[in-house]
């Protein structure tokens, strides 16, 4: 059979090693996907020093690889959410598959694009979306659909990852690690997205649509960073045997669906709590497979165009087949979507970690457990660090057991109100992962 032609839209990192990778790796990928891949054109504002493109027909305007008649399969890694979905529903308008490594992409238009492709029966592939080269997509999608899924958790984005690892192994501080992590290329200048939780929300959202058959609702999703943590409570969740890790969780309830990344206490048994540096993991709970755990990298040159790649021959072995009888976008047929409310963070329940500052007077630990007690929260352990006293107030490290956010909510509300007893209290939330 002819080769399938291709367009790269996008040189960039993620760009230059699918193109590397499609050239290196031609004959092999050809043995899997059952016929050539050819690059046809590529979409480009400036060079990659790392690709020898001589050859290949080049345009700086993407719309023209969307509209070339030769091209059987667009590529969009040019990112962001406005010009690339235009590029993308354009590419779908004429007839064109598409593949993409663009998270926040399908976050938050996903929903129009997959019915746009039904539509024009064309394939959107996005595994590299989701935790660079691991295939944690099609898994869900596809290696776990014999499975009722009951909850998934991922450490999705390596940038958090690296700062709290850092911050735990070597006691720096957030401000110190961020600043390395931005010289180091893994964060941003304007680090947001990765240090407030935005870019975990977007791949969170594409995985509980994948987990659970449920529209993709990103605007529903609570996020919450890391920019308030402390190298002390890093510390104090050692010394309970826990470590604090930025988890994005997805889990399913008789009530509706949690949605939700955060930073979040692991015991340091778990597999997932010793993830380190800017590696990504991601566990999902299914009721026939139990827990399943996938490690990699989550980011970069090769890892992400592995994925891409994926993608690719997945595209080009399907291209022959009936589209009726290919995997869903979202896994589940698109008329069996759930509609399964996504519940507001208030309504979600866990376990609690509270460092509160407190007076070290008699009576005040009582004040505090009476507090907790009459909103129903019960305390699992307690550590007070009196050599520790600053301004006159002292932490209390308090772990609570699993209960109903707003309750925690009106208690540190409650706790605070005692003006000159206790300081701001701090809360992170607790995940066993069983």
């Amino acid at each position: 059979m002819k080769p399938v032609k291709v367009g790269i839209c996008g040189l960039g990192t993620v760009g230059g090693g699918t193109f590397n990778v499609l050239q290196r790796n031609a004959e092999e990928i050809a043995r899997r996907a059952g016929r050539g891949i050819e690059v046809a054109q590529i979409a480009m504002r400036s060079p990659n020093p790392n690709c020898q493109i001589t050859g290949t027909p080049i345009t700086n305007d993407v719309f023209a690889v969307a509209g070339n008649p030769e091209i059987d399969i667009v590529i969009e890694l040019i990112g962001g959410y406005t010009v690339a979905r235009e590029l993308v529903l354009k590419a779908i308008e004429n007839g064109k598959h598409v593949v993409t490594a663009n998270k926040a992409l399908i976050a938050v238009h996903g929903n129009e694009i997959f019915a746009k492709a039904r539509e024009k029966g064309v394939i959107v592939a996005f595994e590299a979306a989701v935790a660079g080269g691991i295939p944690v997509i099609k898994a869900i999608r596809e290696g776990l659909s014999a499975n009722r899924i009951n909850w998934v958790a991922g450490i999705i984005n390596g940038t958090g990852n690296f700062i709290l690892t850092e911050m735990r192994e070597k006691g720096r501080t957030f401000e110190d690690v961020l600043a390395e992590a931005q010289a180091l290329g893994y964060a941003e200048a304007d680090p947001t997205f990765d240090v407030e939780g935005i870019d975990a929300a977007h791949k969170l959202t594409i995985l509980a649509s994948i987990a659970f058959g449920i529209p993709l609702q990103f605007d529903k999703a609570y996020t919450e960073g890391i920019t308030r943590l402390t190298t002390a409570d890093v510390n104090y969740a050692e010394a309970l045997g826990y470590r604090i890790k930025h988890l994005g969780v997805a889990r399913s309830t008789e009530r509706g669906i949690e949605l939700r990344v955060h930073p979040t206490l692991i015991p340091a048994d778990r597999l997932i709590a010793n993830v380190n540096g800017v590696m990504n993991a991601v566990m999902v709970n299914g009721d026939a497979a139990g827990s399943t755990l996938f490690y990699g990298a989550g980011a970069g040159m090769e890892p992400t165009a592995s994925s891409v790649v994926a993608d690719l021959v997945d595209v080009v072995r399907a291209m022959t087949s009936d589209p009726e009888n290919r995997v869903p976008h979202l896994a589940f047929q698109p008329d069996s979507l759930s509609a399964h409310p996504i519940l507001p963070i208030e309504a979600c329940e866990s376990a609690y970690y509270l460092r509160i500052q407190a007076k070290d007077h008699p009576g005040v630990l009582a004040q505090v457990a009476s507090i907790l007690s009459e909103r129903g929260i019960n305390i699992e352990s307690i550590m007070q660090k009196e050599v520790e006293e600053h301004d006159g107030l002292v932490p209390m490290i308090l772990l609570t057991h699993r209960v109903v956010e707003q309750h925690i909510n009106d208690a540190i509300k409650a706790l605070e109100a005692l003006q000159g007893v206790v300081g701001p209290v701090v809360r992170i939330r607790v995940e066993h992962l069983n």
